[in-house]
């Protein structure tokens, strides 16, 4: 009975430790704003340290700098962006590095670290709008495969690789549940 306690309890805390958020966004402090609440007054907001996410929408780099246009989605607790729940707008990042276009791809996942700069105008269709500008300090791009391991997909909320049993639970086995007809 003790053994089979601890192996529950270690379970509890290895799945507790994959709830953080990734390393390059984790220790940097923010303030947890919504958009909807700096939207409305960017330049109060000045300078406060956020963490912010969407999905990326188009990439421009100058001589100096370059720029990321985002669409906001709010994160959940490990920084991934709700992509399920409602866009509440627009937000631009500038960083100091090139970033590659062909690495920061249109409907990529990307959470940010940074600062409030201010408002930037951005041209859509024939209509110009403002939107906040972030300047960023850490910036995480989300692996393709993401929402396949840990989002509500295929095979629901099971972590990859190590866990035990084949494909991240006890009883799951060549995509199916244990115990199946196909072992019969």
């Amino acid at each position: 009975m003790k053994s089979r306690l601890s192996i529950i309890s270690l379970f509890f805390v290895l799945n507790g430790c994959t709830s953080l958020p990734p390393a390059a966004i984790r220790n940097i402090p923010f303030v947890d704003l919504s958009y909807q609440t700096v939207n409305q007054d960017i330049n109060a907001y000045k300078d406060v340290p956020i963490r912010w996410g969407g999905v990326i929408i188009d990439v421009e780099n100058e001589k100096d700098f370059s720029l990321v246009q985002i669409l906001f989605y709010p994160l959940d607790k490990k920084g991934y962006p709700q992509t399920s729940r409602n866009n509440e707008g627009r937000f631009v990042i500038e960083s100091s590095d090139f970033l590659d276009p062909a690495v920061f791809a249109k409907d990529t996942e990307i959470t940010v670290a940074g600062t409030i700069k201010g408002d930037i105008e951005r041209t859509i269709g024939n209509k110009i709008i403002k939107v906040p500008l972030i300047s960023a300090t850490a910036i995480y791009l989300w692996p393709k495969d993401y929402r396949y391991y840990y989002g509500p997909g295929r095979y629901g909320y099971y972590p990859p690789y190590p866990y035990f049993g084949y494909y991240g639970y006890p009883f799951f086995y060549r995509g199916y549940y244990w115990p199946h007809p196909y072992w019969w």
